[in-house]
């Protein structure tokens, strides 16, 4: 199995800020601007939140509720309105499909999303981000993948029309649709932020992860983009490493590392 730490979700250039964790621990991962979408960010709710009022609100209203909106991946249930036969789907294209496709990510295969976060709160109506609270990179939900469609190839099913790779596929070269599965580690988002699901060191930037020690290389195949040993750094049990600044898609092949499948159940049973 094929392991893919997949950056998701509003950035310092595509939405500008983090994403937010909810007063109850929530976390809701805001999907990049795109003004070739169909979808809005007022068609959007995510566990019972309108993500028109959060865009808003914590862009300081450079993104309003009709913005259109990035829907990918698109892995909750009644997030929006689909077609019957709907299933979890992730799309990518260009050079970041190209480094899933030479490291051969197809079936069987499993996506562990992560993005920017920090807490917000609402005061007076309004959200905003906690002064003081850490930007952090976390893991906020996964998806093992049950089939792959070149889109353009027919075979892309019908209820993905709604998909932006699909609704504006034109503009997009090497453009790749991902099902999720129904059974295995099937697909879903983590309902509350655990400091278990936490990337970055606590008290670093964003970029300084702490990892389980056994994602240290040590002479075998390293997370993908990660390749100078400089970025590694053994503290304990833990190991530090310097993440990419660019990169989405970094594949981690499991064959090396048999530690891997036991943590993602742990995490995914949190």
């Amino acid at each position: 199995m094929r392991l893919i730490l997949s950056r998701k979700g509003f950035d310092s250039t595509a939405g500008g800020c983090a994403s937010p964790i909810l007063p109850d621990g929530t976390m809701v991962s805001l999907p990049i601007p795109d003004r070739k979408s169909p979808i809005r960010y007022l068609d959007i709710a995510v566990h019972g939140q309108a993500l028109g009022p959060l865009v808003e609100d914590l862009t300081g209203g450079a993104l309003t509720p009709r913005a259109r909106a990035h829907l990918d991946p698109d892995l909750i249930a009644g997030a929006f309105p689909r077609k019957r036969g709907w299933r979890p789907i992730f799309g990518q294209a260009g050079g970041e499909q190209t480094v899933l496709a030479r490291a051969g990510v197809g079936a069987g295969d499993l996506f562990l999303f992560f993005g920017w976060f920090r807490r917000a709160e609402r005061v007076r109506g309004h959200w905003r981000f906690v002064t003081g609270a850490p930007d952090q990179h976390v893991l906020w939900g996964w998806m093992q993948i049950d089939a792959t469609h070149a889109v353009g190839d027919g075979r892309s099913p019908t209820w993905a029309a709604y998909h932006p790779h699909v609704a504006a596929a034109a503009h997009r070269s090497n453009n790749t649709l991902y099902v999720g599965a129904a059974g295995g580690l099937g697909t879903g988002v983590f309902a509350r932020y655990d400091d278990r699901l936490r990337l970055t060191r606590p008290g670093e930037r964003r970029s300084r992860w702490s990892l389980p020690g056994w994602f240290e290389p040590r002479g075998r195949p390293p997370l993908g983009y990660h390749h100078v040993a400089s970025r590694w750094r053994r503290a304990g049990d833990r190991v530090h490493l310097q993440s990419v600044a660019r990169g989405q898609e970094f594949v981690l092949d499991t064959s090396h590392y048999p530690e891997a499948l036991p943590w993602v159940r742990e995490l995914l049973v949190s």
